[in-house]
C-alpha cells in the first residue's frame, strides 16, 4: 500500500455538505461584498433570459399575424435590450466570479503549503516528496476547476432556471407540473452519478500523486539509473502508473456522461408531451399559439441550464474528491511544536546543552536510536561524537533542534528544557550543516544567504571567503549570480559542501552542529575550512560527528557512542589511553564512523 493511500485511510470521509459549509467558511467569506455584485448581474442575465421565453408570446399573437402593426418596434427593441442585457451581465458576473474562484484557490494552494513547512521531520520522512507536491498542484487544480464552475455555474443556471420556470407555470402550470413531473427521477440519478464520480475522482488523484512520486524518485536517481542500465525497467514502472491514471481517467469519463442519454430520452418525453397536450388545447381555443411557444422556449432555454447543473455536478463531485484529500492534510498537526506558554530563547552568550537521560526511538519502535543518553556540552566547548554507524550520531544533532521530540529524558539549553521555549527561537540560535547539503535551483547567492534572512552582498562574500568557497564562486561567469540548478548539480561534492559551510558561518549562531562538514572535501580545501570552523567555534558551543581525525584530535570532550549509549568519553589522548573502542577506531582511521 502506498503512503498516499495510508493517509487517506486514516481520516473519516467527509460529507459534500460539510466539505462544502468548510469551503464556504473559510475561503468565500472573504469575498461576500464582490460576490453580492456577481450575484446581481446574476439575476440581471436570469431575468433577461425569461424575458425572451416571455415576449415569443407577442412575437407570434401580436406580430407575425399582423393584428398589432404598432407592437412590432417595441417587441423587436425589447429583444434587443434583453440580449444586451443577458450578454453584458453574463460577462461581469462570470469576471467576478472567476476572480473570487482563483483567489480561493490560491488561498487553498498557499495556506497547504505553508501548512506543510509547518509539520515535523518524521511527516516528511514518512510522506514521499512526490506525493506532497501532487496534493498541492494536482489535488488543488481539480478544485480550481470545480471552484470555478461552481462559481460562475450555479448561481447563473439556478437563477435562470428558477425564472423559466416562473414562465412557464404563468402559461400554464398544468403543463408545467406534468413536464417537472418527471425529473426528481433524473435528479436521483445524477445523484448518484455523483458520488460514483467522488470515488472515482479521488482514486485519479491517489493514483497521479503515486505517479508524480514515481517521476520524482527516477529525476533525482536518473544517474543510478543510467549508470545500471535500468532505464528499460523504470519505464515499465513508470508505464504501469501512467496506465492506472489513464485507466482512471476513461471510467470517470464514462461515468460522467452516463447522464446524457438518460436527460436526452427524458427531454424528448417531455417535449413530445407538451406538443401532443399544447396542440390539442390551442386546437381547442383553450391556449394560443403564443402561449404554446411561449411555453416551448421556456422550456427550452430552461432544459440548457438543467443540464448544465447536472455536469455541474459532476465537476463539483471530482473536486470534493480532490478537497477531501487536501484537508486531510490540513488537519494533520505537527507533534514538534511550541507550547502555548512557550517563553522566547535568548542567549547572549555562548550556551550549555545538556541531555539528561534522553530516550528516542523512530516510528515508535522498540529499537532505541538513543538510550538513557546523559552527557553534558559545556559553555563555548567542542564537543565530538564519534561511533559506528547506527550509534546515535545524527540523532542527538536532530534532536537538538527539535527536529524531533525526545520521547523520555530531557535535553536542555542554559538550563532551559527545550520544549519549554518558542521553538522558531531556538532555531534562530543554532546553525547547521549537514552531510545531507540542500542546495537550492537559485544563485549561489542565495543559497549562501539563506543563513541569515536580509543579508547584504558583503557579508555573503565575507562568508564565502572564510568557507573557502569564494574562489571557485568567483571562477564562475556569473560569479555569486550562477544559478547552480537543482540540487546543486552545477557544484562538484566539496563545493557544495563549501557553500553550505558558508551559510552556517553567515548565520553567526551560537550554537554550531556540524554532522561530517567536511567529510566531501579534499585535502587542500578541508584544511582552509577546518581553520574557518575552528576560528567559527570560538565563544560558540559545538557539537560536531566526527569523520576524520582532524576534526577529533583538538575537540575538549569526545563522546563515544555505541547502540545510543556512551560508552567511552574524554579527550583524544585519555581516550586512547584506554584502549577501548575509540583506540581500536583511532586505529583503524575511524573507518566506521
Amino acid at each position: 500500500m502506498s503512503k498516499d493511500k495510508t493517509i487517506r485511510a486514516a481520516a473519516p470521509q467527509s460529507s459534500p455538505s460539510k466539505l462544502m459549509i468548510r469551503l464556504a467558511k473559510t475561503y468565500l467569506r472573504p469575498h461576500l461584498r464582490v460576490l453580492g455584485f456577481a450575484m446581481f448581474f446574476m439575476l440581471v442575465a436570469a431575468a433577461s433570459t425569461a424575458a425572451i421565453a416571455q415576449l415569443i408570446q407577442p412575437v407570434l399573437d401580436d406580430v407575425l399575424n399582423g393584428q398589432k402593426m404598432n407592437m412590432i418596434l417595441p417587441v423587436g427593441f425589447a429583444i434587443l435590450v434583453s440580449f444586451i442585457a443577458r450578454g453584458f451581465s453574463t460577462y461581469y458576473h462570470t469576471i467576478l466570479m472567476n476572480e473570487i474562484g482563483q483567489d480561493i484557490v490560491a488561498d487553498i494552494q498557499s495556506n497547504l503549503f505553508s501548512h506543510f513547512l509547518d509539520l515535523d521531520l518524521a511527516f516528511f520522512h514518512a510522506n514521499p516528496s512526490g506525493q506532497l507536491i501532487s496534493r498541492v498542484v494536482s489535488d488543488v487544480n481539480v478544485m480550481r476547476a470545480a471552484v470555478l464552475d461552481s462559481l460562475t455555474g450555479v448561481g447563473k443556471n439556478f437563477l435562470t432556471l428558477i425564472f423559466l420556470i416562473g414562465i412557464m407555470f404563468y402559461q400554464d402550470w398544468k403543463l408545467s407540473l406534468a413536464a417537472f413531473a418527471i425529473f426528481p427521477f433524473a435528479a436521483l440519478f445524477v445523484a448518484q452519478l455523483g458520488r460514483r464520480l467522488r470515488r472515482v475522482s479521488t482514486s485519479i488523484q491517489s493514483e497521479l500523486a503515486n505517479l508524480s512520486d514515481r517521476l520524482s524518485q527516477i529525476f533525482q536517481g536518473v544517474r543510478q539509473v543510467q549508470a545500471y542500465g535500468m532505464e528499460d525497467y523504470e519505464r515499465g514502472r513508470a508505464d504501469v502508473a501512467i496506465g492506472r491514471v489513464r485507466d482512471l481517467n476513461v471510467k470517470s469519463v464514462r461515468v460522467g456522461n452516463l447522464s446524457t442519454p438518460v436527460n436526452e430520452t427524458l427531454l424528448g418525453l417531455v417535449v413530445c408531451g407538451i406538443i401532443i397536450y399544447g396542440g390539442y388545447e390551442a386546437a381547442s381555443g383553450r391556449m394560443t399559439a403564443g402561449q404554446l411557444g411561449a411555453f416551448l422556449a421556456a422550456f427550452s432555454l430552461a432544459y440548457e441550464p438543467m443540464k448544465k447543473l447536472a455536469k455541474l455536478n459532476n465537476t463539483l463531485q471530482m473536486g470534493l474528491g480532490a478537497a477531501e484529500r487536501v484537508f486531510e492534510m490540513m488537519d494533520l498537526h505537527s507533534k514538534v511544536r511550541s507550547r502555548p506558554d512557550c517563553v522566547p530563547l535568548e542567549i547572549t552568550q555562548a550556551a550549555s546543552i545538556e541531555f539528561k537521560d534522553v530516550g528516542f526511538s523512530y516510528d515508535a519502535g522498540e529499537i532505541k536510536a538513543i538510550d538513557q543518553l546523559s552527557f553534558m556540552a559545556p559553555a563555548g566547548k567542542v564537543i565530538a561524537l564519534v561511533g559506528p554507524s547506527g550509534g546515535g550520531k545524527s540523532t542527538v544533532i536532530n534532536l537538538i533542534p527539535r527536529f524531533y521530540d525526545v520521547q523520555s529524558g530531557a535535553i536542555f539549553i542554559n538550563g532551559a528544557d527545550v520544549r519549554d521555549v518558542d521553538i522558531k527561537t531556538l532555531r534562530a540560535q543554532i546553525a547547521l550543516v549537514s552531510q545531507d547539503i540542500t542546495i537550492f535551483d537559485d544563485s549561489l547567492a542565495m543559497n549562501i544567504g539563506y543563513g541569515r534572512a536580509g543579508a547584504i552582498r558583503e557579508d555573503i562574500i565575507e562568508a564565502a571567503r572564510a568557507a573557502a568557497a569564494h574562489e571557485f564562486i568567483e571562477s564562475f561567469p556569473d560569479g555569486y549570480d550562477t544559478r547552480v540548478g537543482e540540487d546543486g548539480i552545477k557544484l562538484s561534492g566539496g563545493q557544495r559542501q563549501r557553500v553550505s559551510i558558508a551559510r552556517a558561518i553567515l548565520r553567526n549562531a551560537p550554537i554550531l552542529l556540524l554532522d561530517e562538514a567536511t567529510s566531501a572535501l579534499d585535502n587542500e580545501s578541508e584544511k582552509l575550512v577546518q581553520q574557518a570552523l575552528e576560528k567559527l567555534q570560538k565563544g560558540r558551543t559545538t557539537v560536531v560527528i566526527a569523520h576524520r581525525l582532524s576534526t577529533v584530535r583538538d575537540a575538549d570532550l569526545i563522546l563515544v557512542l555505541d547502540r545510543g549509549k556512551v560508552v567511552e568519553k574524554g579527550t583524544h589522548t585519555d581516550l586512547i589511553e584506554q584502549k577501548g573502542l575509540y583506540a581500536r577506531m583511532y586505529e583503524t582511521g575511524l573507518k566506521d564512523s
